[in-house]
Parts: C-alpha cells; structure tokens; sequence
C-alpha cells in the first residue's frame, strides 16, 4: 500500500499501527541524539518510512509526537513508523546492544571511517547528533564504529537529516536483501 501526502496526514494512528504489525522492516534503527528541531523530527519520521526501519528512538529532552510541527514535516507518517522516547541517549544505546544491535555514530572525528567504507553489520542502529553539538563523545565511545560524510566545501557538517540519509541508505543498498 502506498499512500499520498493527503491520504497520510488524513490517515489515523490505528492504521498506522495494524500496518506496522504486519510490515516486515529492515533491520535498522534511528537515534536521534538530541535532535530538537521539530521539523527535522518529522522529516526523520519520512526518511525511516523511506527506509521501513524498526523504529526511532527520540532521545533527550525532545518534542515527541502527536505534535503539529513534527505532523506537518512528517506528513502523517509518524503515525505509520514505530518510536520510543527515552531521556537518556546512553539508556537507549544500551539496550540496543543487548539486543544486539551494531551501533553507528555519524560524526566527523580524526578515528571516523568514510561512511562508504565501512561494512555495515545488520542489525544496525545509526546514531545521529544534535544539530548544534552532533554526537558528544561519551555516547560516540559507546558506538562500534564512528563514521563520517566528507566535505569538500568550507562548511563542516550536511544537515543532519541530509547525512543521516546518505548514510542509512549507503548501509541498506549494502545488506544482502533489504526489504522493499
């Protein structure tokens, strides 16, 4: 089934919710480290649509949904994709390794690996940072591996929907059969 902007910000949750029961995912999760701008939330729920990951986990002292922001960036869809806030991004990655997920950092730092370098082990969970700090370096030691985007202009960092996009998708056209 596939849904047009209209008929997702017109859709209910319930719907989202028998969907999300019965749809097979990718082996993936976001987490949003202290991602505060609502809108890049929302555009965060369109991309793991785009993905059909797992879920996103919401961390830090973030708007969550319903929220008419996130709902509007989102297009509805955050009704169709599975979150769970936690306040403490280092609770979140904990236990996302206990089910055994391996855990990718996005942040540029002299031990990052290029983001199309790296083998992406399934399942993965890809953190990404806050739009003003990134990804701070007590939830970085927590992750497998740190990977970067480079930059050829002046600026230092994408966006941090942007990056976590190319990355996400980069890691899935690597696994072995994603699900479409």
């Amino acid at each position: 089934m596939k849904l047009n902007s209209h008929q997702l910000r017109r859709s209910s949750i319930g719907e989202g919710s028998r969907h999300q029961k019965k749809s097979d995912k990718n082996p993936i999760v976001l987490v949003l480290d202290n991602v505060l701008d609502t809108y890049n939330i929302g555009s965060f729920f369109r991309l793991a649509d785009a993905l059909n990951v797992e879920k996103i986990c919401l961390c830090g002292p973030v708007v969550t949904p319903p929220n008419l922001k996130i709902h509007r960036a989102s297009i509805g869809t955050w009704k169709w994709v599975t979150w769970e806030h936690y306040y403490s991004t280092t609770d979140c990655i904990k236990k996302l390794k206990t089910e055994g997920y391996t855990i990718y950092a996005c942040e540029q730092t002299k031990n990052s690996v290029l983001y199309n370098k790296v083998k992406y082990k399934f399942p993965l969970a890809i953190i990404a940072g806050s739009e003003m700090n990134g990804v701070g370096e007590s939830i970085r030691q927590l992750a497998d591996q740190v990977v970067e985007i480079p930059m050829f202009g002046i600026n230092k960092s994408l966006n941090v929907l942007v990056a976590t996009s190319i990355i996400s998708f980069n890691a899935i056209s690597k696994q072995k059969t994603p699900i479409i």
